[in-house]
């Protein structure tokens, strides 16, 4: 930053020595440079929960309304794909169950990169989409939901201990579009934690030894985020936190029609710029996110240390 800041001040002294060779513009467009450095280094400085840094697993399910609600899945799971290639993260697929019609049934991807969930936990909840649907015949708008699920990547928790006998794992033939995407031996593998009645499926790979350990990596980050979620409950002083982070289950709404617009109903971002959200522009909406819950948690540490906001 101190570079750019360099840099972006060096511009101005010339552009004010010449200023037929060095414009506005030319100024304006390091100047937006530096805004971006600026809110990245920001952005970084709010993740500071011990998980931010991990690895990031990331699990994407349709809600009711059929057809239309798996496709909107999809939709989803493509943008997640785009949003983490534009920031350079490596994405492996852990598991990916197509619809029957269109769309998906459910999709599970790992997203490994510098501080990758603490970037993708502010998707979690549930999304909203409205449009003209595709697949009525009579152009009606319709109005899917499809939730995602964000859980940090974990590889031991000395809190948790998953015991052999407490896990069901069946095997099955995987599911696809046909032809050589079908498995011919159960490869597949499906893991239910009976303590807990989790469930996590995994069939991309070919190999039934691969599909259990991204099963057995899936199902211990999701008993991981319910230990979280129960020691976060017992801490009456970070409740409104967690109620925060739920509001009102639906997070954010993406119009199609009758206007275009992309809504985030906890942080109040919007823009019309819906084809660059679905094309994977999403930081705008996680760095909201991201400060909403560093002022929340400063305002309660004010608040219980006693401090008055006219000290400021």
């Amino acid at each position: 930053m101190e570079s750019a800041l360099g840099d972006l001040d060096a511009l101005r002294e010339l552009a004010i020595e010449a200023p037929e060779d060095f414009g506005a513009d030319d100024i304006a467009s390091e100047a937006q440079k530096f805004t971006q450095l600026f809110d990245e280094l920001e952005t970084r400085a709010m993740l500071k929960d011990p998980n931010d840094s991990k690895s990031a697993i990331i699990h994407i399910h349709p809600g009711a309304g059929g057809t239309e609600s798996s496709d909107w899945a999809s939709m989803l799971y493509r943008m997640y794909l785009r949003w983490t290639e534009a920031r350079g993260w490596k994405v492996d697929v852990l598991d990916f169950e197509p619809a029957e019609e269109a769309g998906i049934k459910s999709a599970v991807i790992e997203v490994q990169g510098e501080f990758a969930y603490g970037y993708c936990k502010a998707e979690s909840g549930v999304h909203r989409l409205v449009r003209i649907s595709p697949f009525d015949a009579n152009a009606r708008r319709h109005t899917s939901f499809a939730s995602v699920f964000v859980y940090p990547e974990v590889d031991e928790v000395p809190e948790i201990e998953i015991r052999p006998e407490d896990l069901r794992i069946d095997t099955y033939r995987a599911s696809g579009a046909g032809g050589q995407h079908v498995n011919r031996t159960e490869s597949a593998i499906r893991i239910t934690h009976l303590p807990t009645n989790i469930v996590v499926t995994c069939q991309t790979d070919r190999s039934q030894h691969r599909n259990r350990e991204s099963a057995m990596k899936v199902l211990t980050a999701r008993l991981y985020q319910r230990w979280l979620d129960e020691e976060k409950a017992k801490n009456a002083s970070i409740e409104s936190s967690k109620t925060d982070i739920a509001w009102g289950h639906q997070i954010r709404s993406y119009v199609f029609q009758p206007y275009q617009m992309v809504k985030d109903h906890r942080t109040g971002v919007e823009t019309s710029s819906i084809q660059k959200v679905m094309d994977g522009e999403l930081d705008e909406f996680v760095r909201a996110f991201l400060l909403l819950g560093a002022q929340g948690k400063y305002a309660r540490s004010r608040q219980q240390a006693g401090g008055d906001e006219d000290d400021l």
